[in-house]
């Protein structure tokens, strides 16, 4: 399928503007065609290239996808570089942003998908890193159905934000998750470590939250990331979790689904 790209600046509450990039799916001569919306967001680094390709990849399977710059109360929308300094300015913006800001960022980004006449209606989100758990935290938010998330930092510390403090797992436990969620790890991810994987799937668990849950063996952080500076990248493991993102937003925001009915009493046990 084609794609289009473009962007838009929106203003947001602290009296600047978010620039938010845009990729659209395109058939032709269908101009009227309508597509599901996803929310991409991206690493510490803003909008780099392989987050643009990582939207191009979803835009051209049908889906609008808008990528917000996360430290637009910072810097302009140009991403920041995959060396030291690029890293040390990432991470403390990550840590002088307010959690509001983030979600408001959010809430911005859905508003714009759900504003275009080409959209459905049905939105979902996806992020890598920060992004991952800005996408966990999108699911709060009712009018996102599902959520892809990539080794999501900071969640099982609850660090994320300013005074590094913020609520996602307390939020999970007070059952405000709304969205399906698939999260993927790689199990040599150092961000992330063994316990605190556990903590958040044993989180999930205990919410009733509907979620999948993925980790893959020789997989490290970032291991999506289709760029060689930190050799981190997984092509064949891309690939997998890259079919996971279809199959979970092909159902929850491509199908006409209905009510939800859910069936009542134990299921058996049959071979």
């Amino acid at each position: 399928m084609l794609i289009t790209e473009s962007y838009k600046d929106v203003s947001t509450s602290d009296g600047g503007n978010m620039r938010i990039f845009l990729f659209h799916p395109q058939i032709l001569n269908y101009p009227h065609a309508r597509f599901p919306g996803v929310v991409v967001f991206s690493e510490i680094y803003q909008v780099t290239g392989p987050v643009a390709r990582f939207a191009r990849q979803i835009a051209g399977q049908g889906y609008i996808c808008a990528a917000p710059s996360s430290w637009h109360e910072f810097e302009r929308s140009e991403p920041l570089e995959y060396d030291g300094p690029g890293t040390d300015k990432g991470n403390m913006y990550k840590i002088k942003k307010t959690v509001s800001s983030y979600d408001e960022d959010q809430r911005l980004s859905v508003d714009l998908l759900l504003s275009f006449r080409t959209c459905t209606g049905m939105v979902g989100a996806t992020g890598m890193c920060l992004g991952g758990h800005l996408a966990f935290r999108a699911g709060f938010d009712a009018r996102v159905k599902a959520a892809v998330c990539y080794f999501a930092t900071d969640i099982h510390s609850s660090t994320l934000g300013l005074n590094k403090s913020d609520d996602s797992l307390e939020r999970v436990r007070n059952k405000e998750m709304r969205a399906e969620l698939a999260m993927i790890f790689g199990k040599l991810d150092n961000h992330v470590p063994a316990p605190g994987r556990d903590l958040i799937r044993s989180t999930l668990h205990a919410s009733g939250a509907t979620f999948s849950f993925y980790e893959f063996a020789w997989a490290q952080h970032a291991f999506i990331r289709d760029e060689l500076s930190k050799g981190r990248y997984d092509p064949a493991v891309s690939k997998i979790c890259f079919e996971i993102l279809l199959e979970l937003f092909g159902r929850r925001l491509m199908s006409d689904l209905g009510e939800e009915v859910t069936e009542e009493g134990e299921k058996g046990l049959v071979c």
